[in-house]
């Protein structure tokens, strides 16, 4: 396998990560920062205070872990957003003038812009990726600053301006990236190894809106045989399980799972939203599924990125308004119950996965900062 290897009279080149804010933008960075580290490089991961990134590094080894505040653009809070992106500024800044990166690099969003103009600042080279199809606000304007963008949908290139851009795919953990055998990870979860398993999740914090969808249409699902693992969020947990049992539904209900290695592995289908690490996971993994977009998400990205996964029947896409148990209960056992739809998507959807998304923006990186040479082992 490939592997990039400083040239040896270099001094170890240093790289910070800005990734925090939502699981869709720190688990890729995190797959960056895993292959960085195989460069032997110093990696800092800059994360927000919120809880998904601080329960989701608390395994990771080998980096260093920097908090910074969260920042994000509301309707008619113009005074606290630039308030928290000064604040975020000046730590990133303070922070990089102690241990100056030679690069920083943004996974989107607000949150990771102070730490790209702070690295700028002090001569660091800048980069960003953008995970959707439809850039964020964040990166149309971090665009025109950093020296490269990194993109996962190629239609996504036209869009960001002022910058080259490469389509490198999206960045995933190195666990999606192995075969899992579906009986032994259903086994490892507690569930039946054999029945075909429904996966219904929401992203990292959950979504409402397909939660209570799930619990009108596993009826039908669960008296065709079929068994359920219902990741909830925290927020509707308690609710949920509570109606699993009023309803005599017997299915295994988590807030959220950190092997979700096993729990994509496991499943025959999934009901999902469509942020892009997700469908890059689902993509890895080859796992069928139906989409949800979440309606309300920033310039309908959700729906853009599940309506070009479905153009190419890698995935079903249901509109949130136009959704009912009845329609969600046929769709799942429409995939479920034909091998040949199953098996057909599951093909399509290899074309979304980019096995070297982490190695490739890790090597145009290097090269920006300093030469480097690729060696195999």
């Amino acid at each position: 396998m490939p592997r990039l290897t400083p040239v040896s009279n270099r001094s170890v080149p240093r790289i910070a990560i800005a990734c925090g804010g939502t699981g869709g933008h720190l688990f890729p960075g995190l797959a960056i920062g895993e292959e960085l580290l195989r460069c032997d490089c110093e990696v800092t991961l800059l994360i927000s205070p919120k809880e998904v990134d601080q329960e989701a590094v608390r395994t990771v080894s080998g980096m260093r872990i920097e908090t910074l505040p969260a920042v994000g653009l509301t309707r008619g809070r113009l005074f606290n957003f630039a308030f928290g992106f000064w604040k975020s500024y000046r730590m990133a800044r303070r922070l990089f003038q102690d241990e100056r990166p030679d690069a920083v690099l943004a996974m989107g969003g607000f949150t990771g812009a102070p730490p790209v103009l702070a690295g700028r600042s002090l001569g660091a080279k800048t980069f960003l990726h953008e995970a959707n199809s439809i850039p964020g606000r964040a990166n149309r304007w971090l665009a025109r600053v950093v020296n490269r963008a990194f993109v996962y949908f190629p239609e996504t290139a036209h869009r960001l301006r002022g910058c080259q851009v490469e389509v490198t795919g999206m960045p995933v953990r190195s666990q999606f990236l192995e075969a899992v055998d579906p009986v032994a990870a259903r086994m490892a979860l507690g569930l039946k190894p054999e029945p075909p398993t429904v996966l219904v999740m929401g992203g990292s914090q959950g979504a409402s809106a397909i939660n209570y969808l799930a619990i009108g249409a596993l009826q039908t699902v669960m008296q065709a045989g079929a068994q359920v693992l219902h990741l909830t969020g925290v927020r509707d947990f308690e609710k949920i399980q509570a109606a699993y049992k009023d309803l005599g539904y017997q299915g295994l209900v988590r807030p959220f799972l950190t092997e979700m290695d096993f729990a994509l592995g496991a499943a025959t289908v999934a009901v999902s939203r469509a942020g892009a690490s997700s469908l890059a996971e689902l993509a890895a993994m080859r796992l069928p599924s139906i989409l949800i977009p979440y309606p309300t998400a920033a310039d309908n990205h959700q729906y853009h990125n599940a309506r070009a996964f479905a153009e190419t029947g890698a995935a079903r896409m249901m509109e949130q308004k136009e959704m009912t148990a009845k329609k969600l209960s046929h769709e799942i056992l429409r995939i479920v119950r034909s091998p040949k739809v199953h098996s057909a998507i599951a093909l399509a959807l290899d074309q979304w996965h980019y096995p070297d998304a982490a190695r490739s923006i890790a090597r145009t990186i290097l090269a920006t900062i300093q030469p480097c040479e690729v060696s195999r082992d």
